[in-house]
This record gives C-alpha cells, sequence and structure tokens, in this order.
C-alpha cells in the first residue's frame, strides 16, 4: 500500500500563494522514480478533477484554469511531489489529493484543503 500525506494547504486571500507538499514515507526512492505523481481537486458539490501531473521523466500537465499560475515539480531524493500555487482565486478553493500512478494504478492522499477568500 502506498501512502501519501499532503501539507501546507490552509486560508489565503485571492491573489496570495500556496506551497502543497506530498510526501510518499514508505515508499523506496527506486520505486518512487517509476510513478507520475499528481494533484487533483474537489470542491464543494463537484467532481474531482485534474490540476497537475509531472511523470518519471519530468513532462508535466496541466488543466487549463491553473496553467500559468501552478507549477508541479518532484524531488526523487526526498520523494515528495510539490504544487506551488500563485495568483489564487476563490474558485481554486477545494480539497486538494496528491495521487500516484503507476500502470494505471492510482493510489490518494487524504487530502488538504485550501479555501481563497478575503
Amino acid at each position: 500500500q502506498v501512502q501519501l500525506v499532503e501539507s501546507g494547504g490552509g486560508l489565503v486571500q485571492p491573489g496570495g500563494s500556496l506551497r502543497l507538499s506530498c510526501h510518499a514515507p514508505r515508499m523506496i526512492f527506486s520505486v518512487f522514480t517509476g510513478y507520475t505523481m499528481g494533484w487533483y481537486r474537489q470542491a464543494p458539490g463537484k467532481q474531482r478533477e485534474l490540476v497537475a501531473t509531472i511523470t518519471a521523466g519530468r513532462s508535466t500537465n496541466y488543466a487549463d484554469s491553473v496553467k500559468d499560475r501552478f507549477a508541479i515539480s518532484r524531488d526523487n531524493s526526498q520523494k515528495k511531489t510539490y504544487l506551488q500555487m500563485r495568483s489564487l482565486k476563490p474558485e481554486d478553493t477545494a480539497i486538494y489529493y496528491c495521487s500516484a500512478d503507476r500502470d494505471g494504478l492510482i493510489y490518494w492522499g487524504q487530502g488538504t484543503q485550501v479555501t481563497v477568500s478575503s
């Protein structure tokens, strides 16, 4: 079983920034490097949606709604994945989930709440 632990969520004003972190404490380094890591979010009353992914080869993919504002990165040595969020908007308010995907098998973290409000 893959354990993913998110952190870094919180309350931020519109236009502000946050950085989310996802740690895979029990995964060994050589296994972590083979996973596509991602961030998804789910707002109240809405379906979970893709925010960003980063492959083992560090190719990235973003939802149109966050392009040019969010940046995903990974530190394989630390077994961590990051989501740097800038110019946050109220519509970015959601629970953000970290994911680890390999060969179609996806693992999820418990989520971290991000609230953008004045």
